[in-house]
């Protein structure tokens, strides 16, 4: 279940006979309105964090989020006045700040590979790095995470290697999935990174697990019908599990605009009777408040600075001041940077140490992965049936005629020679 460091608070909170532990988080909410549009100031309320009503470019409608560094205040990295949030310590908050750069430099690196032909996919988390980073450092290794294709920071704050991401990106044989899926899907059983969540999380409950499942999707995915039988399916089991939603006002080409009419997501959660709450996906410290009693639905207001994919132009559907506006001025880890040199953790020097040794690091993993040999045609047919079907043979016994018969149809890199005597 989710854990922050030092700010836990083991209570006895009995629900159906369960005994749970919950974050708490101690605010002093203030509210921020705009008296032009709303016609009053709210007052304040012990349940209700600080709620902005801010307007989000392309993001549309106005919002009630919770942050604590605000955009107006990034130039001083100081939080909010008034705002009550988790203190994160110096060893955490520099942890989270060098995960945050290092996945925005395996993005940049990766993404290039793909430009160059090295793979044949990618797709980055510009834009959105706090939102994985800091969920990962909320909660706790048991907690397991059920993922969509931005959350490669969870797998990297657990521990996933540099070389092991590389690996699966390039499809070698010391790629965990036998070079069988598309780049940037990743998985670890080691790290508790799957996919199914409501079914993992009333598993846990049934287990009487002191873990929570999480979930994460994006914007599109709550057009989906499998998103609101999800929620209810949460709701009416009373699952431990949180679902994430990433805002990011794009759905590849669609904006949100197109998608529906309510004011944002987070009333989507609230119609299945869970609880949720709106936070500013750009700022890493709102993400201290996670609650797991219940299904929480979460939803994180971000933008997605990169293309969708590498086989997107997002240049063709938005304008490029907005992406210059969201990459310059709301950068999470910009933003987090401030916080931590505020804080007087780190300096120019450090970040030119850091960059200079994960450079090194992300060129000698992706020479690694590229020399290393693809999995053999062989493990197309194993991991599929306890017992292979007779079908499954037949396919093999086709694949080697075809390799035999069109050997320059296959990559020069499979070996084929070697393909062949395996089949």
């Amino acid at each position: 279940m989710g854990k922050w460091t030092e700010n836990i608070e083991n209570e006895k909170a009995t629900y159906l006979g369960r005994s749970l532990r919950r974050i708490t988080v101690e605010t002093t909410p203030t509210i921020a309105t705009d008296p032009g549009k709303t016609g009053e100031n709210r007052p304040a309320t012990a349940s209700n964090p600080r709620i902005e009503l801010r307007q989000h470019g392309s993001l549309g409608l106005l919002r009630n989020e919770y942050l604590v560094i605000d955009f107006s205040t990034m130039e001083s990295g100081e939080p909010i006045r008034n705002i009550g949030f988790v203190q994160v310590n110096k060893e955490l908050s520099l942890k989270m700040y060098s995960d945050m750069v290092t996945l925005q430099m395996m993005d940049t690196f990766f993404y290039e590979a793909q430009m160059q032909g090295r793979i044949s996919f990618y797709a980055t988390s510009f834009g959105e790095e706090a939102i994985s980073i800091a969920s990962a450092a909320a909660l706790s290794e048991d907690d397991i995470i059920l993922p969509q294709y931005r959350e490669p920071g969870i797998l990297l704050w657990r521990g996933f290697t540099l070389q092991e991401f590389a690996n699966q990106c390039f499809g070698n044989k010391a790629d965990y999935g036998k070079g069988r899926q598309m780049p940037i899907h990743y998985g670890s059983k080691k790290h508790n990174y799957l996919p199914q969540a409501v079914g993992v999380a009333y598993s846990l409950k049934m287990d009487k697990k002191n873990a929570c499942a999480v979930a994460f999707t994006g914007n599109g995915g709550t057009s989906e019908g499998d998103f609101h039988a999800g929620l209810n399916f949460a709701a009416v089991l009373e699952a431990p599990v949180i679902f994430i939603c990433r805002n990011n006002g794009w759905a590849i080409s669609t904006p949100i605009s197109e998608q529906f009419r309510s004011d944002g997501i987070v009333f989507k959660g609230k119609a299945y009777g869970i609880p949720s709450i709106r936070v500013d996906g750009t700022d890493a410290l709102p993400f201290t408040l996670q609650f797991v009693l219940l299904a929480i639905w979460q939803l994180t207001l971000a933008y997605r600075v990169g293309h969708h994919s590498s086989s997107d132009d997002s240049t063709k559907y938005r304008p490029l001041d907005e992406i210059d506006y969201w990459k310059m001025y709301r950068n999470p880890v910009n933003k987090f940077r401030k916080w931590v040199e505020t804080n007087g953790w780190w300096n120019e020097t450090d970040e030119a140490k850091f960059r200079s040794s994960l450079k090194k690091q992300l060129l000698q993993a992706i020479q690694v992965a590229e020399k290393t040999d693809k999995p053999p045609l062989t493990e197309l047919f194993r991991d599929v049936y306890d017992i292979p079907l007779s079908n499954l043979a037949e396919q093999e016994k086709q694949l080697r005629l075809t390799i035999s018969k069109y050997p320059k149809d296959f990559p020069s890199d499979l070996s084929l020679r070697n393909q062949v005597d395996h089949l």
